[in-house]
């Protein structure tokens, strides 16, 4: 069979579609397949060139899967779109998801997607959602971090981190795009950053229904990651490539598109040769719904509520997966990418028409306008018989039927971003740092109301927490943090002695080690060192002593909203009785919220639950034992009226019986 003929510009190639229908039984005569194929290609071509749609920005309304069988193709040394890979060639590199999708897709739009977007200072940062969390055991060090104009996060810029260092350590967990494609203007990482190129939005994250899809196995994307071989990771993550070696171990001097067969630690590609054709495409198993094992790569949580219920076996799903339905049957988007995120206030700040109609209220409660919107994917409809409608406008539907049962206490929650979930050598031990605690019922915004306003402060649901603890300086009020780098020559030295237990926990700093170090920073620092941590900010007094301030803004705990694992409604709050939550040993108004601190205290620091969402509980408490009372007395003086009654009645039938 003749090859086909090569792509033009950078649209869709249709004529490689026509001639993979040949080869699968098309009738079509060669010669026309070929036309046929010249001249959409032209036409693509062009449309591509003036901005129009391409070949797979759009479905033609078929719920069938396209094919993908596919060439694959390289970036060149430009930037630019290379040649097709072929699997026995003398110098083999890795494709570009960039440059192999864009022949159908506009890589451009897809890349506006909410994953990929953060470093977009123009885009609505939303309600604020789980942050990047920087820690350092032996700095005493955890931070959160975000691209996203989030209340209580910080731009990893403020630390010093810039977006190529950003990528190296988080970039596991990523899909790509975003800061992984951001130029690096360092002087020395210019030169780092050719040999391991850009961390392209790599497609096959999500889209790849293989079972060999790797992520996090040990040669998989997030080593790659960690190896600064952000130009191989995607073909390494695929089923039927691998990758060796590390761009991380390289000279700067080291040019991957001439490489050097003696440099032997230099990231090299080998291909299945079975897996490609007679004319070196691939087919590749692509889906247009994600499934729900490439979703859990990233968003999967664990919940230390008791020992037993660690593993996955023994803790139950959502109640939305047990019914059948998929992440994105909610969480839907287009070509564009913009997934919808499933709150109920999405919509002001979202351009995805289902935003609206996808939150908890959007499938069960709303009537819509025109046609009515509730039971949408087989909701069921709630009645919620019983409830005083105060509830619905002051707590939001997750503050019932959302995240772990809260207990007395708060229990130590990992996620996949946050503690490596699913990559190699993680440490599993319970305390092992960041420290997020979770459930923690606080208005929706991230932070208690007086810290934000009423203009963002919301109803009550359940959140996860973490306590920032960071090196900082304090300028107007205003603690800014201090640069990792000096942070750890400063600071690295004053703590060199502490002991970092194996679980991977805070080792425990006296007061005397904060003061330490907090002299050895303010003439490093240009300014006012101090420390904030477990709610505290610690600052030197002008004695040169340790001075404690309790709730100043800056050392506020981030908070972000809990949306799963939604609970049945059988296992929601206040479904057995109103003293789920309105009880004097009520964990919504009573509960303990553990205070996270590296510094030694006696013993551990716990606030009340309703201090996080400022509502007096003992009142809500009396309240609801005053009407409980109000009730029994009413209840009690009408059974003894009707007794009164009867005894009344009874009396005057005897009384005519005598007569």
């Amino acid at each position: 069979m003749a090859e086909p003929p090569p792509a033009t510009g950078a649209g869709a190639n249709p004529d490689r579609i026509l001639w993979s229908e040949q080869r699968i039984g098309s009738t079509l005569k060669k010669e026309t397949v070929a036309t046929v194929g010249w001249i959409l290609a032209f036409f693509t071509s062009i449309y591509a060139q003036e901005g129009q749609e391409l070949l797979g920005d759009r479905s033609d309304g078929s719920r069938a899967t396209p094919l993908h069988l596919i060439p694959l193709y390289a970036e060149s040394k430009d930037a630019e779109k290379g040649e097709q890979i072929e699997p026995d060639g003398e110098f083999v590199t890795p494709f570009s998801t960039r440059w192999t999708c864009a022949e159908c897709h506009s890589y451009g739009l897809v890349k506006k997607g909410w994953h990929f977007n953060s470093v977009d200072s123009n885009v609505p940062p939303g309600r604020p959602g789980e942050p990047w969390l920087y820690f350092a055991p032996k700095l005493c060090i955890q931070i959160p971090l975000s691209y996203r104009q989030w209340p209580g996060t910080f731009r990893p810029a403020q630390v010093g981190l810039t977006e190529f260092q950003f990528t190296r350590i988080f970039g596991r967990h990523t899909p790509g795009g975003g800061p992984g494609e951001v130029q690096a203007t360092e002087a020395d990482e210019i030169g780092r950053q050719f040999v391991s190129g850009t961390l392209e939005i790599n497609c096959l994250a999500c889209h790849n229904a293989h079972h060999g899809q790797d992520m996090g196995g040990p040669g998989g994307y997030a080593v790659q990651v960690s190896r600064q071989n952000f130009r191989w990771a995607a073909a390494a993550s695929c089923e039927f490539a691998s990758v060796k070696g590390s761009a991380a171990a390289v000279p700067e001097t080291y040019d991957p598109f001439l490489p050097d067969p003696d440099e032997k630690n230099a990231p090299r590609v080998t291909y299945q040769k079975e897996a490609f054709n007679e004319n070196k495409e691939v087919l590749l198993q692509i889906v247009r719904e994600v499934p729900n094992q490439r979703c859990y790569y990233c968003h999967s949580d664990l919940c230390y509520s008791q020992p037993e219920k660690a593993e996955k076996w023994a803790s139950d799903e959502d109640i939305h997966l047990t019914a059948g339905l998929k992440c994105v049957d909610c969480h839907r988007n287009g070509v564009e990418h913009n997934i919808v995120r499933g709150y109920a206030e999405e919509s002001a700040n979202s351009s995805n028409p289902l935003a609206a109609t996808s939150s908890c209220e959007g499938c069960h409660l709303s009537e819509g306008e025109d046609q009515p919107q509730a039971g949408r994917l087989g909701a069921p409809v709630p009645k919620h018989t019983g409830l005083p409608p105060s509830h619905l406008k002051k707590l939001t539907c997750t503050a019932c039927h959302s995240g772990p049962w809260p207990g007395k206490k708060t229990i130590l929650t990992k996620t996949s971003r946050a503690h490596r979930l699913g990559t190699p050598n993680v440490n599993k031990a319970q305390e092992v740092l960041p420290h997020i605690v979770s459930p923690v019922f606080a208005r929706q915004g991230g932070q208690p109301q007086a810290q934000l306003g009423d203009s963002l402060a919301g109803k009550i649901g359940p959140h996860k927490v973490i306590w920032p603890a960071y090196w900082g300086i304090l300028e107007d009020d205003q603690v800014k943090p201090i640069a990792l780098g000096v942070v750890e020559k400063v600071v690295g030295k004053v703590f060199a002695d502490l002991e970092l237990p194996a679980t991977g926990d805070w080792p425990k700093i006296t007061k005397e080690k904060i003061i330490e170090a907090l002299k050895a920073l303010s003439p490093a620092a240009a300014g006012e060192a101090v420390y904030v941590a477990g709610g505290k900010l610690y600052r030197l007094d002008g004695s040169g002593e340790l001075a404690e301030e309790l709730d100043h803004p800056a050392a506020a705990p981030y908070m972000w909203p809990i949306a799963h694992n939604v609970r049945p409604a059988a296992q929601s709050l206040g479904a057995r009785r109103c003293e789920d939550c309105h009880s004097p040993e009520a964990s919504f108004f009573f509960g303990k919220v553990c205070v996270d601190s590296p510094v030694q205290t006696k013993d551990g620091v716990f606030r009340e639950m309703m201090d996080m969402y400022e509502v007096d509980g003992p009142v809500y408490v009396r309240v609801n034992w005053f009407f409980k009372l109000l009730i029994i007395g009413v209840m009690t003086l009408l059974i003894l009226h009707i007794l009164g009654d009867l005894y009344r009645r009874v009396m005057l039938l005897l009384a005519k019986r005598a007569k």
